[in-house]
């Protein structure tokens, strides 16, 4: 990314820009550390010439530098540096306005690399942050405490608002390499975590060869190694032994989850010299790198040239890093290159919303879902791993606020509220849209190069956890920054952006329910006719005519039965009321006028009545009402059905108008001949068959296309819906036979007629056939069209 931005680039622009350029320096300066031999690198030599930017650097650096100095580079020449060291080498830092969790941050790194440290200490060496350290480092219950060895366990047992306190970290702070709390980290004894950095690559641990580093952090080692006795290559995770991923991760078994194969715990024995309470976890390699690495690429590639490429070249070089061979005859490759880069991220959320749905089904949530966390196979498929700090309902001895943290970016408000000492949720209040909205961030991230909330500004400004999160919660209130929907890529699918911004949205009552129900919507984004079906252009006329669903079932209802009547009228009147007496025909007409003015304003109200929920419900949707899941999942059913409860009701009308028009003749006339009720009876037949198909396919079109796709945007699908699309599909068939039939019933009446009678009603025939003929083409265009939209719905909701 470049550093420079034209004069008329916008603010937010380069302040995204500028973040960009700090996680390069960051990503560069620990690069500089894993290449150092002798002497190691400096700061002030990656830090920018602008102001603001050094100020917003300075501070991961020296993150970066501490656990170097004191994890990675113990029993060398390289000195251990504290932050006031660092204050005295860089004037533009003070000691009395440095952030709470960065001095926390060195608190844990010292005791980790295994110096005793009193907490008190710190808070008498930094009196200005005293009021947040004393919440971090738990100090309120080491001061009540009489020291004494049981203190540890009463620590580990304490109330979820105490232990909820003890979680707020610093936003750079990364906290899911461990699942204990701070206050157990501060009361622990020095030999509680040894140096991890005592493992090194090339020696045997058991049954496993450690070839190469493939992670690390503060408290977890990540290793490929081969498993000598199953001759494979697996992952091996070494941490400290604490909190419940074995028997978390041991409950499930997906397809895009990291499989876990077992456990060894390392005894002094087992593990290197001096290395004690360490937990050995191996699972399953995957050798296409993480998100991570992908979002990497991303931020390089010009968003016009990202493509599903764009993941199979990052899972090549990953692969190509760790000498593995990339697959051939993949149908899964095949797919990935042919799809476009939005289609790409909808394909990654599709698998990882599934592997949530799977992981909460099993009662876990895994409350840390970020980028490093998503492993690739080497065909580019996605699988959730690190459930260090994710919370099982189902393994005994836990719970909610035992095992809390999680990466402060990535986090959905109401987590960050669990993490705020001030604020009244609790850890236990999540469930899983929270990780949905963490879910939500990543593919943001992925699909435009940049998160959608801009923190840079609250991590810059806050003097300490609390005003941090404060900020952050702020900015996620307002919902997305303008500057990240600026963003979205040209090519990117409305429904995308519409099921992204539902997973992103601040109240979570108004995200998705689970995954399940998100994974179906990544599906939708997927298939270019369904997604075109429920999200269309916004100025298209499937957009507009949705707010007139009444007008316009009145026009296709009334438009084909007004043609019927047309013809009925023409075709009876020249045949039989025409040859009547002059008082017989008046009679006639008054007794007609009548049973229609009674009959046809009753139907109408029937079939408003059916409609009731097809009218009012998507009208209430789309003002954001809520509506019960029940009166939903009847609309839908009503949506689809309508259109045979309008034949059933219309030609209900045509059959008691055609059993009137001969009772009406007898009071007229007196006796009817015969040959008047065949007459009756074959208009009836015609103007039957065209009040069934035209209307049944113009009123099916319209609510297929426009009325029934607006309960997919809210996520609202049952196992019946399926069923519901397939049965219409194959009425669909028989009505179009209907279509069909109108001319050839027109012919057919004339057959019968005398010969007197054909010039009668010729001109009617004619223009009927000729009518019917071009109502049967386009009966059939709405047909097919039909029978696309069915199939491309079906496909989403079954």
């Amino acid at each position: 990314m470049s550093e420079s931005t034209g004069s008329g680039e916008q603010p937010d622009e380069t302040a995204g820009r500028a973040t960009n350029v700090r996680v390069d320096m960051v990503e560069a300066f620990a690069t500089a550390w894993g290449t150092a031999a002798e002497r190691p690198p400096e700061i002030a030599e990656f830090l920018p010439d602008a102001a603001t930017l050094r100020a917003q650097a300075l501070h991961e650096l020296i993150r970066v530098d501490l656990r170097q100095r004191w994890l990675h580079h113990t029993g060398t020449d390289i000195a251990r540096k504290r932050l006031i060291h660092y204050c005295a080498e860089f004037p533009e830092l003070d000691r009395a306005r440095l952030p709470a969790g960065l001095v926390f941050e060195e608190f844990v790194i010292r005791r980790h690399s295994g110096e005793r440290i009193d907490p008190r200490d710190y808070l008498r060496e930094y009196p200005e942050q005293a009021a947040s350290l004393r919440g971090l480092l738990n100090t309120d219950e080491l001061d009540q405490s009489t020291h004494r060895s049981d203190d540890l366990d009463a620590t580990m047992n304490q109330t979820p608002d105490s232990t909820r306190n003890t979680q707020v970290t610093s936003p750079h702070l990364d906290l899911t390499a461990t699942a204990t709390s701070a206050a157990t980290v501060a009361h622990s004894e020095p030999g509680e975590f040894e140096p991890l950095d005592r493992i090194e690559v090339g020696q045997r641990i058991g049954d496993f060869e450690l070839l190469t580093g493939l992670g690390a952090g503060a408290f977890a080692r990540v290793f490929l190694a081969r498993q000598t006795s199953m001759q494979r290559l697996v992952a091996v995770k070494i941490s400290a032994d604490r909190g419940t991923e074995p028997q978390t991760l041991a409950q499930l078994d997906h397809d895009y989850i990291v499989r876990v194969f077992d456990q060894r715990l390392l005894d002094t024995d087992s593990a290197p010299s001096g290395s004690r309470r360490l937990r050995l976890l191996y699972m399953q390699f995957l050798p296409g790198g993480t998100l991570l690495g992908l979002l990497r690429w991303v931020r390089e590639t010009p968003p016009a040239e990202r493509s599903g490429k764009l993941l199979l070249d990052a899972v090549d070089t990953a692969m190509a890093e760790k000498g593995e061979i990339r697959p051939t005859d993949s149908s899964v490759r095949s797919e990935i290159a042919a799809l476009s880069w939005p289609e790409t991220v909808a394909w990654l959320g599709r698998r990882l919303a599934e592997a949530l749905d799977y992981a909460a089904a099993h009662g876990v949530l895994h409350r840390d879902v970020k980028p490093a966390n998503v492993l690739l196979t080497a065909e580019g498929v996605p699988k959730l791993a690190d459930f260090n700090i994710s919370f099982s309902r189902t393994v005994a001895g836990t719970s909610p606020v035992a095992y809390f943290g999680g990466s402060l970016s990535y986090m959905s408000p109401e987590q960050l509220e669990a993490c705020h000492p001030g604020l009244a949720r609790t850890a236990a209040d999540l469930d899983t849209r929270s990780d949905i909205f963490s879910l939500g961030v990543v593919l943001w991230e992925l699909l435009t190069g940049a998160k959608p909330f801009d923190d840079s500004t609250a991590e810059a400004e806050g003097r300490g956890d609390e005003t941090t999160l404060e900020a952050m919660l702020e900015r996620r209130t307002v919902g997305v920054d303008p500057a990240a929907l600026d963003r979205v890529p040209a090519d990117c699918p409305t429904a995308l952006r519409r099921v992204l911004l539902t997973c992103l949205d601040p109240d979570r009552s108004r995200r998705w329910a689970d995954g399940a129900v998100l994974a179906k919507q990544f599906d939708l984004c997927l298939d270019a006719r369904a997604r075109d079906l429920v999200d269309p252009p916004p100025k298209s006329w499937r957009m507009q005519w949705r707010k007139w669903p009444l007008l316009v079932m009145i026009l296709a209802i009334g438009v084909p039965n007004a043609l019927a009547s047309w013809y009925n009228i023409v075709h009876n009147q020249n045949l039989v009321v025409s040859r009547l007496s002059e008082t017989a025909q008046q009679s006639f007409v008054v007794i007609t006028a009548g049973v229609n003015v009674v009959f046809f304003p009753l139907g109408a109200a029937v079939l408003i009545y059916l409609a009731r929920f097809v009218l009012s419900v998507p009208r209430g949707l789309r003002h954001g009402r809520r509506y019960d899941p029940e009166i939903l999942r009847r609309t839908r059913h009503d949506t689809l059905r309508i259109g045979d409860r309008v034949v059933i009701v219309v030609f209900s009308l045509w059959a008691i108008s055609g059993l009137t028009f001969p009772i009406a003749l007898q009071f007229a006339a007196g006796d009817v001949p015969s040959r008047a009720v065949v007459h009756f009876l074959a208009s009836l037949l015609v103007c039957g068959a065209i009040a069934v198909a035209y209307p049944f396919f113009l009123v099916t079109f319209y609510l297929v296309r426009c009325i029934y796709p607006i309960f997919l945007r809210h996520g609202e699908i049952s196992t019946d819906d399926s069923t519901w699309l397939r049965a219409l599909s194959r009425r669909c068939t028989w009505y179009l036979a209907i279509a069909a039939s109108v001319p050839l019933l027109a012919v057919a009446g004339v057959t019968f007629l005398p010969p007197g009678d054909i010039p009668a009603v010729i001109v009617a025939v004619r223009v009927l056939c000729v009518g019917g003929i071009f109502a049967f083409v386009a009966s059939y265009l709405l047909f097919r069209a039909l029978e696309a939209d069915l199939k491309a719905l079906e496909r989403v909701v079954s």
